[in-house]
């Protein structure tokens, strides 16, 4: 898709870190915004980011609910009549051994990272369908959805989904004849606010591993030393859009993890450490 100005775009988890990124990317390229998250404040500061002429409307949503996504879908249709990027972006992170996380954990985690892009799909695909028009589905995943990481597999199984999904969503469009295409984003380590997600975790889903501290602490220091910003991976993101590539890896460091897993799959035992396993990465 090479044409992106005046077209539209909706992004979720667009209150900070890769979410405001791809807005302000999005809004380089002189296209309409429909920015949503379920940080109100944050909204805002999005909005007061993006240039002077760029129609911008925000919406509070909760990607796990079905019916807020679908009122956000209808803000948009409403609004613009059509979307032509649907960026599935919201996400959160619980850590900790898997043996101690909670249902809780479960709950939340699968319910934003997972649950949020299929309600994504489920409102606003079959809008972008019956349009006709070109436009891009962009589900963030994670260098996590690619590579197993100790204390982060309920974040990681969340994160192996959202791959799969997007990988099952472009054979869907294919056999249905849709110009739709698909991205799926897999980023590691990023200046973000997602280790901080907890702030907004519903009070009814509020119990959590309690052994988190040290998986933590690495993973904030992960992200202090990352030398991929927030915008390098949105530049990154519009470019893959651009090119029609459908795995945007932002950190090159992830091609090698995933080359390491797939030589264990395939049986080439030269590359394993010795407990059997591909190295991890650092990602949460």
């Amino acid at each position: 898709m090479k044409q992106l100005g005046g077209k539209v775009a909706v992004i979720t988890g667009a209150a900070s870190g890769i979410g405001r990124e791809l807005a302000a990317a999005c809004a380089a390229q002189g296209m309409k915004l429909v920015v949503a998250d379920v940080d109100r404040d944050g909204l805002s500061a999005t909005k007061d980011l993006m240039p002077s002429g760029i129609a911008v409307r925000t919406a509070q949503c909760d990607v796990s609910s079905v019916e807020a996504v679908q009122r956000l879908a209808d803000l948009a249709f409403e609004e613009f009549g059509n979307v032509h990027l649907l960026f599935n972006n919201a996400g959160v992170a619980a850590l900790g051994p898997l043996w101690s996380a909670t249902p809780e954990d479960w709950k939340w985690v699968l319910g934003v990272n997972l649950l949020g892009v299929a309600n994504g799909i489920r409102s606003f695909v079959p809008r972008m369908m019956a349009a006709g028009d070109e436009g891009h589905i962009v589900n963030t995943a994670s260098a996590a959805g690619l590579t197993a990481v100790a204390g982060s597999g309920v974040y990681c199984a969340s994160k192996h989904a959202v791959v799969a999904l997007s990988e099952c969503l472009l054979k869907d469009l294919q056999l249905a004849g849709s110009p739709l295409k698909v991205n799926v984003l897999c980023p590691s380590l990023v200046k973000t606010a997602i280790a901080d997600s907890g702030r907004h975790r519903p009070i009814h889903l509020a119990s959590t591993n309690h052994d988190t501290a040290a998986y933590d602490l690495r993973v904030r220091a992960g992200m202090a030393a990352s030398e991929v910003s927030a915008a390098d991976v949105a530049r990154m993101t519009i470019q893959a859009i651009h090119d029609d590539e459908f795995y945007v890896l932002p950190h090159p460091a992830v091609r090698l993890r995933v080359e390491e897993r797939l030589r264990t799959i395939i049986g080439d035992h030269q590359h394993l450490q010795p407990d059997g396993l591909p190295a991890e990465t650092d990602e949460p």
